[in-house]
């Protein structure tokens, strides 16, 4: 994109319209001592092209590189995207798209909502799906405060195994609430520990991620049960929503509200943003939902037309009536993601997750092999957990300089799993890559 700066004369016809002599003069009501006097600490300027070249050689120092061999996911994956979804939604009817304030005049926006919870809806298994959310994380808390929007209870379950980050954002929206938000910890087989919730009551809702933060696969059905013994809702969470190509889906295992992140599906990581946060849950609770909802209808000719059937934000109605105060619209993303789902199919999708828990077996089997201890017995579906001997720090460092990373630390969020790495494998690895990981890890 072309950057043509205003002329002197474009500067000063704007300045005699707000009635300014000078550029100080806009600033005149910012108090003296908060004014930056001096010039700015700025190298020399550059000309377009030689500006080119210096963006195009910073590009080839950055960490991501396609030289890098990255085992790590944590809520973050590396996946093929389809040429088509690029192509298409680099398209400027698409780009420029934003929230549908006059929907009757959004068709194209609308219909490409709807298409995105459609798709959206089959993935989960669920029988309504929102319009997206910030990210994963928000979409948690937002289910969260749902719930108890529903029940009238106070008190809200989160399985230790959510997230770090997740549940983080969920104790930063509850702090000014005066709601209540309890941990469950976690058996030696890598899942949540359903037992402590016998001596809990009152529960608005029971939140659990499968695959958990460890990568093991939770019993989705069993925490439905014991949620809904306590006439709590169930919340299914996730990071990877390519793993319900070949896992049983929420809605199959009696989720009430399914959420989590939809990064996988045709967004790139782009140093950890934009994200997409999906919300769905049964139709029973539809008008507690957060965000929007866009239907199908027909005109007074009989024509299929497409309506924002719900609205339940601040800037829709009266603010203290809002279910949620997301503002921002996520549509391109989701647009991406419905792209994504379209291009690659249902079968597409079961394959593609069936070759990222194939490879991530693969891994996991060599470095059984090597002497590793594979930390978790429960069955995984792309991230599996680690044990490496003391002094493993060093050989992390090696790796990196070798340009391989080699996992996460759990130490930060589990101080109990002191050297124990979270490894991630998809798609986008080789055998060659993880047999290289492997050999230099035992080097």
């Amino acid at each position: 994109m072309l950057y043509l700066p205003h002329t002197g004369e474009d500067i000063a016809s704007m300045l005699q319209v707000v009635g300014v002599d000078d550029l100080d003069g806009l600033f005149s009501t910012v108090p003296e001592d908060c004014r930056c006097k001096g010039d700015l600490n700025l190298p020399e300027q550059l000309s377009e092209w030689e500006l080119n070249d210096h963006m195009e050689a910073l590009s080839h120092s950055m960490a991501v590189s396609p030289e890098y061999r990255v085992f790590a996911g944590a809520g973050s994956y590396e996946h093929f995207i389809p040429a088509s979804v690029s192509y298409l939604l680099g398209r400027s009817e698409f780009v420029t798209s934003y929230t549908p304030y006059q929907p009757e005049m959004s068709q194209g926006t609308l219909q490409a909502i709807y298409e995105y919870q459609t798709l959206a809806a089959r993935l989960l298994g669920m029988e309504i799906t929102t319009a997206s959310h910030y990210d994963g994380a928000t979409a948690l808390a937002e289910s969260l405060l749902m719930a108890i929007r529903v029940t009238r209870r106070r008190k809200v379950a989160t399985s230790s195994l959510i997230h770090p980050v997740y549940r983080q954002v969920v104790k930063t929206y509850f702090e000014p609430t005066g709601y209540e938000v309890v941990e469950l910890g976690y058996l030696k087989n890598g899942v949540t520990d359903l037992a402590e919730l016998d001596d809990m009551d009152d529960l608005a809702a029971v939140a659990v991620q499968s695959p958990n933060f460890f990568g093991c696969i939770e019993n989705l059905q069993a925490v439905g049960e014991k949620a809904h013994d306590k006439e709590a809702l169930f919340i299914a969470s996730f990071t990877e929503a390519l793993a319900y190509g070949l896992l049983k889906n929420p809605g199959s295992q009696g989720a009430d509200i399914a959420c989590g992140e939809g990064q996988s599906l045709g967004i790139p990581r782009s140093f950890g943003g934009p994200a997409l946060g999906m919300l769905a849950s049964i139709k029973k609770f539809m008008r507690s939902l957060p965000g929007r909802l866009v239907g199908q209808t027909k005109d007074l000719d009989g024509k299929r037309g497409f309506v924002l059937t719900l609205a339940t934000r601040e800037q829709h109605i009266r603010r203290e009536k809002a279910t949620s105060n997301i503002c921002t619209n996520n549509s391109l993303c989701a647009l991406a993601a419905a792209m994504y789902m379209a291009s690659v199919g249902g079968t597409g999708i079961r394959e593609l997750a069936r070759l990222n828990h194939d490879k991530a077996e693969y891994l996991k089997k060599e470095l059984k092999k090597a002497g590793f201890t594979i930390t978790f017995d429960s069955p995984t579906f792309n991230e599996f957990v680690v044990e490496f001997p003391d002094g493993f720090e060093a050989t992390y460092k090696r790796l990196l300089e070798k340009k391989i990373v080699p996992g996460i630390s759990l130490a930060p969020y589990y101080p109990e799993l002191a050297n124990h790495y979270l490894l991630c494998v998809t798609e986008t690895m080789s055998r060659d890559d993880m047999d290289i990981l492997v050999r230099e890890i035992k080097s």
